[in-house]
């Protein structure tokens, strides 16, 4: 039939023109256009699940939550899909004459397909922080003193007549302290909903702050306008957020008078039951805010003392002569807990009495000349700067203070500037540099000169954070006011800055500047600041910052650093080039930039930094740069090569960082890359498998041992986690396999296709004898991760075990045909397989039942976590292969090291082990389990005391249980009748 209508419309065609010929092409298209429409629906759908099996591993984590605009568009994505779904049931089979009429609705629908999957890209992120149902954790100290100001602040915060409240105090005496132990105690206490902290920046940004409060309700607000409409826009949106909401804000360390409805906070009052809090140096502040005013006064003599001798230590008092010294340092610490905590972890270890005499001389000398407040305190923090061993170690710690207030920096992100302003320049190689900067953060750190910060600042697989450092506002004023200036260092970053000071504002003969985080719009023609002794200047992250003219850098002769990082210039001027002593030039992140002058007359130049830069091509000279030791060209994607001989000319490479595709130079010829002496590390992107393979077997060549991390298929960036490290992603293994490189310990695969049923079966880890991580993800043909066989078995796919002899962390993500961890055929079972574990992460893997087989629990010893997550099918931990076991006499297992046990979004979980099962782990600090209604008894053995009587675990800190578990815990079964009684003062709540 249709055959007949088809020539039927040819013939019409003919005769009556163009009107039907248009009708006649929309008849063929037709099922042409709907297989389209049914192959984007396709697609649009598998995004739809891509991203929702993402929200299933984030809701599993602490501190992650959809964004509302995801979550709108998988809505809007299910109402499109029901609606095309029915729209081409309709269509199957239709008459031949309506097809024309109904062209054109197919063609809509196919655009509004592809409109939503091009909404789902979401450049954003899928998820922003969230804090817990309270709010988030601060880490806490313990307070020495302040015991009864605590109390009194508790006790407005529990009662309805004040709302607004004020704490008050110089810097450094403990006002933030008291706060992060009140908003620990707040957590735990059900009256308010939310624990909102926000660290206020200074200046006042009130961009930021009400970006800060919107995050910490889990919100995100929708309008980025700066200007003062924006402003009220936001402050709108986060009052609607606000609404009904019984809060407290805590808002620590403010300088400035502001509107609490400008922010958008709603007015706390005894009828909303919300209270605000305000930490500031200023009592005016507090008093503008009509806050009820709380003053924290310094420490006394015998409080001050305890904190002292906490910090340094006790074993100082068993030196003859030194306790009175002791108590006159601390006696000069006015007792103020930041100066006695310095003050005590610049004096640790030492235990020459003449040494702590002249500390006290040198103290006391410092603190006699104070004038006001300020100096109060920096005069005694000045003394342990002092004290820092080496003119080295007191640069390090200065340029701390060149970044933005309550910025916390990576390791890596601080070495590396310490590394370019020369600071590390006598030692032999990076690596030296880098222990040599690891070693001074920690001497910092113990010092109290800088600080551990809880704050993400790089994830680990698993959502372990490494932990950042920062410098304490007071420490940093410090720093800037105190001591910067004698160095001629004049720093103004994140000052809001919109444009830069003129010639007046600068400081005479300034050597090193910081303007990085401002607002700054451009540099005027006609300023040309006369800085003859300028060697760096930092002017990143002025993210608008697009032009500078060719006259400013005109008397900037001296200058070896400089940082226009993450800001929108497009060009840079031609005066760049004149700049003969520059070392450094960092342009990371700009995107628009197009051209570099020529760098030919740089030959001093050490690093080059063009990472995820706009450029097109090199700039000219490059093979003029003999010093240059570090170069980064990864993920510039408008670069298209790399002309051939430059490498062999950069002979002093230390790092090189680029992106090696097929077009480029570094893989048709890798002698270049091996020819480099003196290269250290090297980071590599490939787009596919067939270009790493090509490579690494030149690599293979390549015997010096060299620090790496390569990157194959879609992810966008470096993990840069160990020193020998390799991740796949979004990749097919063609029958090549893949070749792997020398050393590898740490390997993150994902969605690869071809992959097979187990990972013992494919070439990729055959020789990987040095893996000490491994994190597998979204491969759906994988069934168990080790298939073992008796050495009788002829089957070609053996395992040799070495691969897994060193593996210390495994973690198996989004794997649907997993079934079991480890598949046995035969009787032989190799002891060793696991034998190192340490970290086992099990997450939406939905297939699997059981996990562990209790007759390899011999080669689980080491296991010092396991965390189960969101496996819906899963009934058993630890499970027998032996049909009897399960119905023998009791039997014990033991986990000697194992510290954490976390198991959440298990609904079918029936036992961790069998009825008769008895887990011994002594060494058990933490258990966390939620969404776990099935599961009847946690079979965890309590050690008994000398009487016989049973004990908590020893070294048990905390259990944490959902909100919606309470129940299921006071219903729980215990092998001793004391069990819960004695546990449940380890008990927390999570939501």
């Amino acid at each position: 039939m249709a055959d007949i209508v088809g020539a039927i419309f040819t013939a019409l065609s003919c005769i009556c023109g163009t009107p039907t010929c248009n009708c006649i092409d929309q008849y063929r298209n037709f099922d042409h256009d709907v297989g389209k429409l049914r192959r984007e629906l396709d697609t649009l759908t598998n995004r739809k699940q891509d991203i929702e099996s993402g929200i299933e591993v984030a809701e599993a984590r602490r501190g992650q939550m959809v964004r509302r605009e995801v979550q709108d568009w998988l809505k809007q994505v299910q109402d499109i899909n029901v609606d095309v779904q029915a729209f081409l049931e309709k269509v199957q089979g239709i008459k031949c004459y309506k097809r024309a009429c109904l062209y054109k609705l197919v063609c809509r629908k196919i655009n509004v397909v592809r409109e939503m999957l091009e909404k789902g890209s979401f450049p954003g992120g899928l998820f922003i922080d969230k804090a817990p149902a309270r709010g988030n954790r601060i880490p806490t100290e313990n307070l020495v003193g302040e015991i009864s100001t605590k109390e009194e602040i508790w006790g407005y915060l529990m009662g309805d007549e004040v709302g607004m409240i004020g704490v008050c105090g110089i810097g450094g005496v403990g006002k933030t302290t008291i706060m992060k132990n009140l908003h620990h105690d707040l957590q735990r206490e059900t009256r308010f909903q939310k624990v909102i902290w926000v660290t206020v920046s200074h200046p006042l940004n009130v961009f930021e702050l009400q970006k800060k409060i919107a995050g910490a309700m889990g919100e995100r607000l929708l309008n980025d306008d700066k200007d003062d409409d924006g402003v009220m826009k936001r402050a709108g949106e986060l009052m609607d957020i606000m609404e009904g909401v019984k809060f407290v804000v805590i808002l620590d360390d403010v300088w400035e008078n502001f509107s609490l409805r400008e922010v958008g906070i709603l007015d706390p009052k005894a009828q909303n039951g919300c209270k605000v809090v305000v930490t500031s140096r200023s009592i005016e502040v507090c008093s503008y805010l009509s806050c009820k005013i709380v003053k924290v006064q310094p420490l006394s003599q015998e409080e001050s003392l305890k904190l002292f001798l906490n910090t340094v230590g006790d074993v100082v008092l068993e030196i003859p002569r030194l306790e009175e010294i002791v108590e006159l340092i601390v006696e000069e610490c006015a007792g103020l807990p930041l100066a006695i905590v310095v003050i005590a972890g610049s004096m640790k270890g030492v235990d020459d009495v003449n040494v702590w005499r002249n500390a006290l001389a040198e103290l006391r000398d410092r603190v006699k000349s104070v004038k006001d407040s300020n100096d109060e305190i920096f005069k005694r923090l000045r003394f342990s700067f002092d004290r820092l061993d080496s003119l080295e170690v007191k640069n390090c710690f200065l340029y701390c203070s060149f970044f933005k207030e309550d910025y916390v920096f990576s390791r890596r992100e601080l070495i590396e500037c310490w590394i370019d302003e020369g600071i590390f320049d006598g030692l032999p190689s990076r690596e030296a540099a880098y222990n040599r900067g690891h070693a001074i953060i920690d001497r910092l750190e113990k010092n109290f000169l800088l600080e551990k910060d809880s704050r993400l600042v790089k994830f680990s697989i698993h959502g372990v954070h490494i932990p950042g450092a920062k410098m304490h506002d007071v420490v940093r004023d410090m720093a800037i006011i105190s001591i910067g200036p004698e160095f001629g260092y004049m720093i103004k970053a994140g000052m809001n800055l919109v444009e830069l000071p003129d010639e007046h504002g600068w400081v005479k003969d300034p050597k090193k500047l910081s303007l990085m985080a401002n607002d700054i719009l451009k540099v005027p023609l006609s300023l040309s600041p006369k800085c003859s002794a300028l060697s760096t200047l930092i002017l990143s992250s002025n993210s608008n910052l697009s032009e500078i003219p060719e006259s400013f850098f005109g008397e900037m002769l001296t200058l070896k650093v400089l940082d226009l990082s993450s800001t929108a210039i497009e060009t840079l001027p031609n005066s760049i080039s004149e700049l003969k002593n520059l070392s450094t030039l960092r342009l990371q992140l700009c995107k628009k930039l197009k051209y570099l002058p020529s760098l030919a007359n740089l030959r001093g130049l050490k690093k080059l930094d063009l990472h995820r830069a706009g450029i097109e091509v090199l700039p000219q000279g490059m093979e003029m740069l003999i010093s240059l030791e570090y170069l980064d060209l990864l993920f510039c994607p408008n670069l298209k090569e790399i002309p051939t001989g430059i490498l062999l000319n950069l002979s002093s490479l230390q790092y090189l960082a680029v992106c090696c595709l097929r077009e480029t130079t570094i893989v048709r010829n890798f002698e270049e890359v091996a020819r480099l002496k003196k290269l250290e590390t090297l980071e590599c992107y490939f787009d596919g498998i067939q270009d790493f393979n090509y490579f690494v077997n030149k690599f293979k060549d390549f015997q010096r041992a060299i620090a790496y991390s390569l990157l194959v298929g879609s992810a966008e960036d470096m993990l840069r986690m160990s020193k020998h490290e390799l991740v796949i992603i979004d990749c097919e293994i063609g029958e090549e396999g893949i070749v792997l490189p020398n050393k590898l310990e740490y390997l993150w695969i994902s969605k690869l296709k071809n992959m097979g049923s187990s990972l013992s079966k494919i070439a990729l880890l055959e020789k990987a004898n040095e893996l000490r991580t491994c994190h597998i993800s979204s491969c759906e043909e994988i069934e168990c991760v080790v298939e073992l066989h008796s050495s009788s078995s002829s089957s070609s796919s053996s395992l040799r075990c070495p691969v897994f002899d060193k593996l210390e962390d495994l973690s198996l993500y989004g794997l649907p045909g997993l079934c079991k961890l480890v598949r046995m055929e035969g009787e032989a079972t190799p002891p060793h397989v696991f034998s190192n574990l340490k970290k086992l992460y099990v997450r939406s893997c939905y297939g699997i039942r059981k996990l562990l087989p209790l007759e390899l629990l011999q080669a689980f010893q080491n296991l010092e976590v396991i965390a189960v997550v969101c496996c819906t099918q899963i009934v058993e931990i630890i499970t027998s292969l032996d049909s009897d076991a399960s119905s023998s006499n009791k039997f014990t297992f033991t986990f000697p090291k194992l510290r954490e046990l976390r198991l959440a979004g298990l609904p079918q979980l029936k036992s961790i082990c069998s009825a008769k099962g008895v887990m011994v782990c002594n060494s058990i600090e933490k258990i966390r389990i939620g969404s776990c209604p099935e599961l009847k008894r946690i079979p965890v053995q309590l050690p008994q005391l000398d009487n016989g009587q049973p004990s908590p675990p020893p070294h048990l800190r905390e259990i944490w249980i959902s909100a919606s578990s309470k129940e299921w815990w006071e219903s729980l079964e215990w092998d001793h009748p004391n069990a819960k009684n004695l546990l449940q003062p380890f008990v927390n709540i999570f939501r």
